[in-house]
């Protein structure tokens, strides 16, 4: 009875503020139907992305004794024969979870070309827009009735390549739900006794709003939205239509307490660091828990002029600083999976968009560098406790099982159970790989 009155876009907006504002209301019984299949059941992915390339000579392929070496001290783990750096201890006496892959080669040291082949696959060339890592694992290990979203990425920088973060040609049903991105470089946090703060904008209802308004809403725009689809057919409506819908079949579930952190004792939130990566470790454990399928955290903002790995000047303060992060955040994280039964179901995979040389230069930093460098798989899935592939002593050249990142992503894709030749058809009409390469079999289980 209300179309007449206002146009249709500024009724949407209208009834986008309630809607974006909507929880457990008690309003979207709909929302309910279909129940979160119980974690346990299902596989998960969590990709821990370091924004601005890491170095591998100063975290996982040590070149102890060598001019190329460093500050830092290579340390036994817990797996026999397997080292790397004196500040990663958490990760040393978990370390019989991972598989260091130090024979990674590629062929892009621009930022953001990079970051668009180690999130695709793919370089940045030709009329398709490639699916992110997160899209195509999430539409292959989601479901249409989840009430959570498949696909969360968290504190993600996106200035490099924001193509490069996207769902591409899959279309914005298999976008990432975005907690903190940090698309800018960040003030440092005030005080030293605050955590970072993580949540969703809008997912709880706003004060102005009572009940009785959130409905009306709520039923105003559905009424819109089943005229407007019944008249315009075709993918961008639906598409559209789609993400709204899981919108607010989020707000009215209980996946949505995922993303207070408020509810967890300060002492976890300690152990897993302040900081919005460490924070957003913590984020991705509450929801794995609630059957998420893919998660991604982001490690690379420190504020000020840095680029968080971009350590082109003074590398060794800033690595140290950020080892210290990654170690507390990734540690505590598989920590948690472990005792809650889900570390098995749940395959990690940390890397960056290239590696760093390992000549130092005269400022004390590292460049960029994709000929030899590392990532780190463990978990389910993944034979742990060992070193995959080998650099020369220098660490500039790849001397034994050179991998490319269609190898790495095809090695993903199976742990997690998924056929890396499993394909899906772009919008020119064209069938595309999951990955365009071998997993590495000496390291899956």
């Amino acid at each position: 009875m209300f179309h007449g009155l206002l146009p249709r876009r500024q009724l949407l907006a209208a009834a986008g503020l309630g809607l974006l504002g909507f929880s457990r209301s008690g309003f979207a019984p709909l929302a309910r139907a279909a129940e979160d299949k119980p974690a346990k059941q299902r596989r998960h992915c969590v990709v821990l992305w370091m924004t601005g390339g890491p170095t591998q000579t100063d975290t996982f392929d040590m070149k102890p004794g060598h001019a190329n070496g460093g500050e830092f001290r290579e340390v036994e783990t817990a797996a026999a024969g397997l080292k790397f750096s004196e500040h990663l201890p958490k990760l040393g006496k978990l370390a019989n979870h991972l598989a260091v892959v130090r024979s990674l080669s590629t062929k892009e040291g621009d930022h953001g070309r990079g970051t668009y082949l180690m999130r695709t696959g793919h370089q940045p060339q030709g009329p398709i827009q490639y699916p992110g890592l997160g899209a195509s694992l999430s539409k292959a290990l989601g479901s249409e009735d989840d009430a959570v979203p498949q696909h969360v990425a968290i504190a993600p920088y996106r200035a490099f390549n924001p193509q490069a973060f996207g769902a591409g040609f899959l279309g914005p049903k298999y976008a990432p739900l975005t907690v903190g991105a940090s698309d800018s470089l960040q003030p440092p946090m005030p005080g030293a006794m605050s955590y970072a703060e993580m949540k969703v904008d809008d997912l709880a209802p706003p004060s102005s709003v009572n009940k009785q308004e959130l409905q009306d809403r709520l039923e105003l725009w559905r009424a819109l939205q089943t005229n407007f689809l019944a008249n315009h057919p075709g993918p961008v409506p639906l598409a559209q239509n789609t993400v709204y819908q899981r919108a607010i079949k989020l707000m009215d579930s209980k996946a949505a307490e995922a993303f207070d952190l408020s509810q967890e004792k300060a002492v976890v939130r300690d152990a897993y660091g302040r900081g919005r990566f460490g924070q957003g470790c913590l984020m991705a454990r509450r929801l794995i828990e609630r059957g998420v399928s893919f998660v991604e955290v982001s490690l690379g903002d420190l504020g000020g002029n840095s680029i968080g790995w971009d350590t082109h000047l003074g590398n060794f303060a800033a690595v140290k600083s950020l080892s210290a992060e990654l170690d507390n955040g990734w540690g505590t994280l598989m920590e948690e999976l472990k005792d809650r039964g889900l570390l098995e179901s749940t395959t990690i995979l940390w890397m960056g968009e290239f590696g760093r040389t390992p000549k130092i230069n005269p400022q004390g930093g590292r460049d960029h560098f994709p000929a030899a460098w590392s990532c780190v798989l463990a978990g389910g899935g993944i034979k742990g406790g060992q070193a995959f592939g080998k650099t020369s002593a220098s660490g500039e050249e790849v001397e034994e099982g050179k991998v490319d990142v269609g190898d790495v992503l095809a090695t993903l894709c199976t742990a997690v159970g998924i056929d890396p030749e499993a394909k899906n058809i772009s919008d020119q009409g064209r069938p595309i790989k999951l990955a365009e390469g071998k997993g590495i079999k000496e390291i899956l289980a």
